[in-house]
Parts: structure tokens; sequence; C-alpha cells
């Protein structure tokens, strides 16, 4: 399996990541000792505690994508690791965050970090943690968010490049494009079958994506095309390519 990775992209989120958390501690201190020190300063001192705290979390959501290991991507692609010589898994290269394009298909991966059991009911995925939820939503990760918003954005963004660059036999016959949701943390539970795209944990995504596979066989010629869609025309500055044992 071919790995592209734009590593700049994750170099920069990175740095913003650790100088978010620096200047939060820099800032939270500040407003903890103006509350002892100068009570009088209680509108600065509001002020202060709220941008660190908003500072932290900035902290936190990208320290938990980009600066953590192992990082979800790095996650996806050992999970991945011998699907084939045939396939090319992107990360950060293309219009979704994580793209893997082979015979089987096209497969837009939206990764998920959170801790806890994660269900699906009433149009939404759900996380469960008991009393210690709030505790980590505030001091160690975001909610699950909405990753149904996340994919079809994705989607759509990602149909509308191919659809534009591609000869309508090869867009027709990478349709539709599968989208699965991974869940990275090892202290997360999944049970969520009845969810409209699979949702697996990361342990479980290669044979996932095997049966999704199934049905489908695009060719080299446009597997080649697609590539080129995507603007792979190989290593550049602003990614990283590498071969990794079929």
């Amino acid at each position: 399996m071919r790995v592209v990775t734009n590593e700049e992209f994750i170099a920069r989120n990175a740095k913003i990541g650790r100088y978010a958390s620096m200047i939060s501690v820099v800032v939270l201190g500040a407003g903890v000792y103006l509350t002892f020190a100068h009570r009088e300063l209680v509108s600065l001192t509001f002020l202060l505690l709220i941008i660190g705290f908003v500072l932290s979390q900035v902290g936190i959501y990208f320290g938990n994508r980009w600066v953590k290991p192992p990082r979800p991507d790095e996650q996806i692609t050992k999970a991945l690791k011998g699907l084939g010589r045939d396939y090319t898994l992107y990360h950060y290269a293309t219009p979704a965050s994580h793209l893997l394009v082979g015979p089987g298909g096209v497969f837009v991966l939206v990764s998920r970090f959170q801790r806890g059991r994660m269900t699906y009911g009433r149009g939404r995925w759900r996380q469960h943690g008991g009393p210690l939820l709030w505790y980590w939503r505030i001091f160690a990760q975001e909610g699950i968010g909405r990753p149904d918003a996340e994919m079809k954005a994705e989607i759509k963004a990602l149909d509308k490049l191919l659809r534009e660059s591609l000869p309508e036999e090869d867009y027709e016959a990478l349709k539709p494009v599968k989208a699965v949701l991974v869940f990275t943390n090892p202290e997360a539970e999944v049970d969520a079958d009845n969810a409209p795209v699979p949702t697996v944990k990361v342990d479980n995504l290669r044979a996932t994506i095997k049966k999704l596979a199934k049905g489908t066989r695009l060719t080299g010629e446009q597997l080649k095309r697609i590539r080129a869609a995507l603007g792979d025309e190989g290593p550049r500055k602003k990614q990283k390519s590498a071969e990794e044992p079929a």
C-alpha cells in the first residue's frame, strides 16, 4: 500500500496546538494571580480566564489530532497495512482528511479519538462515559460532534472534484464513494450496528474495507486517472509518499 501524507499540514497544526497550550497556561496563570493579588480587576481577570480556557480547548483539539502520538493518520496507516500495492492512502492531501483509493473503490475515512461507548440512535452518534464524560469534554477532549456532517461535506467536495476531472465512465465506475467512521482510541467501545455507515474501531478497519470492496473492481488505468484527478503525481514538496509492504 502506498501512503501519501501532507507533512507540512501536520507540522503546522502541531505547532498551533503546542503554542495554544503554552499560551493558555500563561494566560490562565495570570488570571489566577490577579484573582488573589488584585481583586479589584474583576473584569480583566474574568477576560483572561475566558481567553485561557478557549486557548486550552484549541490546544486540546489540535494536540489530540496532530501532536499526541500515535496520531490518527498513523493508526489508520498501521491498521490498513498489507491491503495491497494497488491501494493508495491519502492523509490531509485530498478534500477528505483520510482517503483510501484502490481496486475496491474510493473510501472516505472519518476518524474520531474519543473514548467511552459509542452508539447510534435518533439520527446521530452518541458518546457514553458516565460521570467521566463531562470531565473528558472539559479537560481532555471535545465531544464526538457530528461525524455525519463531516462525511457529507468531504464526500460532496470529493465528488465535485472527481466529477469535474474524470471521464464519465470512470466517474460512474467508482460510485458510490463509501464512508467509514473510525474510532482510534483503544478505550473506545463501538455498539453502532444500526448506523447508516460502518462504524468501527481502528483494529477492525481493514476487515471492514475488504467487506465493502466486494463487488467493485477498478482497473489499473482507472486508478491512475483517479490519482491524477486528486493531484497525486508522486512525492512533492508538501507531501511525503511512502511504499508499504503489500
